[in-house]
């Protein structure tokens, strides 16, 4: 009837009573996953596992609930263990495995052209980095008028002057000509 939680809870008290029953937990797993709580319904399917290992419905329910999570390998794994133990559910070789096994293959797929993306990417962004020639004419030219300016700017001084009111002031000194302000009115900084 679609009442999940209410199921939980009635499942909750079963186990009280029974803590051992790998039932009760298989379904409550399933419960679970009818209301897209993928964790609980794994954690739940894992106890029925544990409770009897030679359950082949455990072993499906488990199967799901790690689909639910995109566990998909965990999930293929869970349903061979189910299908070793009972070879001849049609349901699991026809729904659940084949599936799974789908998945499986469009998530290598994905990952491939994904690696692939990646590495068109990389490809592109070491032919977009040119060759500089730093030997070049040009290149030694800008160094030179860089290294020129440089010069002239180390020959003059400039200080910045912040008044007690916050007016900034950039003043330019000569080698031999320093005109300080009155320290009493300004900050210096550099």
């Amino acid at each position: 009837n679609y009442r999940y939680r209410e199921a939980i809870h009635k499942w909750d008290e079963a186990l009280q009573l029974t803590p051992e029953d790998a039932t009760l937990y298989e379904m409550k797993s399933q419960v679970l996953m009818s209301l897209h709580e993928m964790f609980p319904a794994v954690h739940a399917a894992e106890m029925a596992v544990q409770r009897n290992p030679r359950s082949w419905d455990a072993w499906q329910t488990l199967g799901r609930a790690q689909l639910g999570l995109g566990e998909i390998a965990l999930a293929i794994r869970s349903f061979q263990v189910s299908l070793h133990i009972f070879p001849m559910n049609p349901e699991v070789w026809k729904e659940d495995l084949s599936w799974a096994r789908k998945l499986h293959e469009q998530q290598k797929a994905t990952k491939t052209e994904a690696v692939q993306a990646l590495a068109k990417e990389k490809e592109l962004a070491q032919e977009s980095i040119p060759d500089y020639d730093f030997e070049s004419d040009e290149i030694v030219a800008v160094c030179a008028a860089i290294a020129e300016k440089e010069k002239a700017l180390s020959a003059a001084k400039t200080v910045v002057i912040v008044s007690a009111s916050g007016a900034v002031e950039t003043v330019t000194e000569k080698e031999d000509c320093p005109a300080t302000p009155d320290e009493t009115l300004f900050i210096r900084a550099r």
